[in-house]
């Protein structure tokens, strides 16, 4: 069972770090994600208590602090946009963009700042990346196997995350990811 208790949780990361996400809520009854770091303790959540495709849903940590607050933008197909706890007034520039992409290897572009992204599918259906405007790849996820090799459900994925990079930005465009197929 997971520790269930707030640490103190640095958002960047120096170091890379190899996360456990559940594409699944803690909460019965609703949809979401739960990302578990390295040592088994939750450190993000998502949950969207309302249906699938809501227009605002939050990242949050363990404590329930919001992280990010995703926004999908009215009249725009296809577009969303992130904005920190601290900016999540619309008056303000989000923090990111992301838009889809209607192509078979990518999945949606994304800017943060002068920073972009994309979320590139590759092989399987639950596995993707992200990669940078260089062509880097910053985090890399896949289906899950236990330590006995057999290969958990396509619910359960393994990401790891290069640590020079903001780990909330990642999980919150592996939470758009999400939105996008229509897991949460």
């Amino acid at each position: 069972m997971a520790k269930v208790y707030p640490q103190e949780e640095a958002f960047r990361a120096c170091q890379r770090e190899t996360y456990t996400i559940w594409m699944k809520s803690l909460v019965f009854h609703s949809n979401g994600c739960t990302v578990y770091n390295s040592n088994g303790d939750i450190v993000y959540r998502m949950d969207n208590y309302d249906r699938k495709g809501r227009r605002q849903v939050n990242l949050m940590d363990l404590r329930g602090t919001v992280v990010c607050t995703i926004q999908k933008r009215l009249l725009s197909f296809g577009c969303w946009d992130g904005y920190r706890s601290s900016d999540c007034d619309c008056n303000n520039q989000p923090w990111f963009q992301a838009k889809k992409c209607h192509t078979r290897k990518v999945a949606c572009q994304i800017t943060a700042g002068c920073q972009k992204y994309s979320i590139e599918r590759t092989a399987g259906k639950a596995a993707f990346r992200i990669v940078n405007i260089a062509g880097q790849v910053v985090a890399e996820a896949k289906q899950k196997q236990s330590t006995s090799g057999v290969v958990l459900g396509k619910d359960v994925l393994t990401m790891d995350v290069e640590g020079s990079t903001d780990h909330s930005l990642i999980i919150s465009m592996v939470t758009v990811y999400g939105l996008i197929c229509g897991r949460m």
